[in-house]
């Protein structure tokens, strides 16, 4: 590798204010996708979530990146979009404003032992998805929780009903057999 291939490593390839502009444009359509569609979160995804935003993200990278071909240009723009993550951070912790207009609020699934299934369909959560976290918190029926929520993170928490089951002790950790 000659110097001159370096310096065409480094050398920017399209203007700093093109590429600003490029990922603000691309990661602001990008927020308003994921707030509006995605809900939620990466433990939660299932493999057609996980795909979509697979593709998602290479369709973006032409929107973003153009004919810019550079290291520097691909820095540019991971900072373009590192920034905007950090504003709209600060912005959301800063004015209640942003946060509501950018978070998402929590859900009921479960309002005492009857499922909410206008909310759970808008979120695309099945029964079955239900039953499993109720039964991850030690509950057999719905009739012992009284209240599930999808968190605005995408995790779902439950509360117990006042005279339902305690939650069972941990399990104290296997010592191995010698």
């Amino acid at each position: 590798m000659d110097h001159s291939d370096l310096v065409d490593v480094f050398a920017m390839t399209m203007p700093i204010l093109e590429l600003f502009v490029r990922g603000s444009v691309m990661y602001w359509f990008l927020v308003l996708v994921f707030r509006l569609i995605l809900r939620r979160d990466v433990g939660s995804m299932g493999i057609t979530d996980f795909l979509f935003v697979v593709l998602l993200g290479d369709a973006a990278q032409n929107g973003m990146i153009g004919e810019a071909t550079s290291t520097t240009d691909a820095i540019v723009l991971i900072s373009t979009l590192v920034f905007w993550n950090v504003v709209i951070d600060w912005a959301s912790w800063r004015f209640r404003t942003v946060e509501r207009l950018l978070a998402s609020q929590r859900l009921v699934l479960v309002r005492d032992g009857k499922c909410q299934r206008r909310n759970m369909r808008r979120e695309f959560i099945t029964e079955a998805e239900l039953m499993a976290k109720v039964r991850e918190q030690g509950l057999e029926d719905l009739s012992k929780v009284k209240r599930m929520f999808l968190e605005p993170d995408g995790e779902i928490s439950l509360i117990r009903q006042p005279h339902a089951d305690p939650a069972p002790p941990p399990r104290p950790p296997r010592l191995p057999v010698p």
